[in-house]
């Protein structure tokens, strides 16, 4: 069997949710009852609600300090983005929203809930699940969600809805990407140290910017941050005059440096972006599983 997760990762890992800190304590849930007010988001139906990921990305790997600097307790090492197709309203977010069922037919509750380290404007679309969600041999095979969370427009409850988990096993792919609104650019912004929701931007001279997501956080293999290397296998198709696609590799890539599951690829043309694609084996999550080769259409 290979190692849950390299130590180099590891090491990374504990650093990035160390720094967070009170910062993410703030951010996380740890409630069991349903506490959303339906009142006050009249608008909010099934339209657009639905689950895009779950990732069992760590098994008993989340480092022990780390969990409860998250969670405010002690014990809770298994962790598991989802990914859902809106962002988020957090008030109306609760850890006992979630379902976890096990490939034994058991059902396991979420201990907390966190969008951190996907934290930026733009990012709250992924959350974090911490608890204790199987093992290797007795996996998570599907989350539902059993309260009312409601996306950050008011108009999606994802009560309701479920996901199939991606194994252990397999290695991170994109799962979503979306032209990013102009407000959201921060361009020239400098990455901070190593707490979350501190990725840099993209260069002053972009014209556009496409956020891409991962279902999981993702790294060089044993640690390291992307960097041009990566950019170069990024390919993203654009509708050139006439109809026709062309394909451009991003000038720069931001949103690094903080530990999450997104990148910000920054191009200097303004044909709109329509598919993205990347190449098999360069990109792994924390244990070390390569990608997929993988591809995404953009959305607006």
């Amino acid at each position: 069997m290979k190692p849950l997760i390299k130590p180099a990762a590891s090491l990374l890992l504990a650093l990035q949710l160390l720094a967070a800190c009170s910062d993410i304590s703030s951010l996380a849930s740890t409630g069991q009852s349903d506490s959303t007010a339906l009142a006050s988001y009249p608008d909010a139906g099934g339209e657009d609600a639905s689950l895009l990921s779950a990732f069992y990305g760590l098994d008993d790997a989340i480092p022990f300090l780390a969990s409860y600097r998250i969670c405010g307790e002690f014990g809770h090492q298994d962790g598991m983005p989802v990914v859902f197709s809106k962002e988020l309203d957090l008030t109306t977010m609760q850890a006992g929203d979630f379902l976890v069922t096990l490939a034994d037919g058991s059902q396991v509750s979420v201990a907390c809930a966190t969008p951190a380290p996907a934290e930026d404007a733009g990012e709250l679309r992924t959350m974090l699940l911490i608890g204790d969600f199987g093992s290797i041999e007795n996996q998570p095979v599907a989350v539902e969600i059993t309260g009312h969370i409601i996306s950050m427009d008011g108009r999606s409850n994802f009560r309701g809805t479920s996901v199939d988990v991606i194994e252990l096993e397999r290695g991170p792919r994109l799962i979503h990407a979306e032209a990013v609104r102009e407000d959201q650019w921060e361009l020239g912004k400098q990455a901070t140290a190593l707490p979350f929701g501190g990725g840099d931007g993209c260069p002053a001279s972009t014209r556009q910017v496409i956020r891409v997501v991962w279902t999981g956080g993702v790294t060089k293999p044993g640690g390291d941050e992307v960097d041009d290397v990566e950019r170069l296998a990024y390919r993203v198709f654009v509708a050139a005059e006439g109809g026709d696609l062309t394909s451009v590799v991003p000038f720069a890539i931001g949103d690094l440096g903080d530990g999450d599951n997104n990148h910000e690829l920054c191009l200097d043309v303004d044909a709109p972006g329509i598919r993205v694609e990347f190449p098999e084996n360069m990109l792994t999550d924390p244990r070390e599983d390569l990608n997929p080769a993988t591809s995404v259409a953009v959305s607006y």
